[in-house]
């Protein structure tokens, strides 16, 4: 594991001040990343949601991946273009989980008017599984399912579907993954046959194996998310995607970028 190089101390630096300061100086609300339909949404936010951060844990793990995989391609690199690389992986991720939250939100949507016209509790059952909260109202849709016609249950399904349908459309991506899933990329191209060590199994693999693990992983976990799985699976995959072309872009100019 090589000394820590500026360009990450610097990145570390800015991930933890923004995090103990978003409430008072960095609310989720302005800087976490929002769809562009939203009345949330700030062009600024495909730079600041990178140093959000939801949680401490979510802190810590992406902290300590750039801080044991970050300083060994800066020193590959140099700090400028490290920082391209960085932006340019975070950016790009932020672009791939738009597309997908798009269609997300859009699916809300059309599932909510075609609700507003005909109040069928089959419908409302697809729109709390969109959301992610069917588990959450088995009592509550079974007793619409016994009484379709009711005005009242009416009444409270149609406010509950525009309050979901607002909460889709409000959501928003936050935190450095897109970019350290770039630098994953990244470490695992250009140091392929780099042994790493695992936390959890301690036993020796590649990293080539490992990043195209890390991938499948996120892969599957993205097409076949559980009902309340808030991890953005298509951000890292974006992350990854973006650092591959960039890296093959960089590499038909590596008289000029190396």
């Amino acid at each position: 594991m090589p000394p820590i190089t500026p360009m990450v101390r610097n990145l570390i630096i800015l991930n933890v001040v923004m995090y103990f300061l978003s409430d008072r100086l960095f609310p989720t609300e302005l800087f976490a990343l929002h769809d562009v339909r939203s009345d949330l949404f700030r062009p600024h936010q495909f730079v600041t949601h990178m140093f959000m951060h939801g949680s401490v844990m979510h802190l810590f793990s992406n902290m300590f991946s750039l801080f044991i995989f970050g300083p060994l391609l800066e020193r590959y690199w140099g700090e400028k273009r490290f920082l391209i690389f960085y932006l340019i992986t975070g950016f790009g991720a932020s672009l791939l989980y738009l597309g997908v939250r798009s269609y997300e939100i859009t699916q809300m949507q059309e599932l909510v008017a075609a609700y507003m016209q005909n109040p069928d509790p089959f419908v409302f059952r697809d729109i709390l599984e969109v959301h992610g909260s069917a588990a959450n109202n088995t009592a509550f849709l079974r007793q619409f399912q016994l009484n379709p016609d009711n005005p009242a249950i009416i009444a409270e399904t149609k406010a509950y579907a525009q309050e979901l349908n607002q909460r889709v459309l409000n959501g928003a991506m936050l935190g450095a993954s897109g970019a350290v899933f770039g630098i994953l990329m990244a470490f695992g191209m250009l140091f392929p046959n780099t042994e790493l060590m695992l936390l959890f199994f301690p036993i020796p693999i590649k990293a080539k194996y490992f990043v195209f693990m890390y991938g499948a992983f996120e892969l599957y976990s993205g097409l076949n998310r559980a009902p309340g799985d808030n991890v953005a699976h298509f951000a890292h995959l974006g992350g990854m995607l973006f650092a591959y072309i960039l890296l093959r872009l960089w590499e038909r100019q590596r008289n000029n970028f190396y």
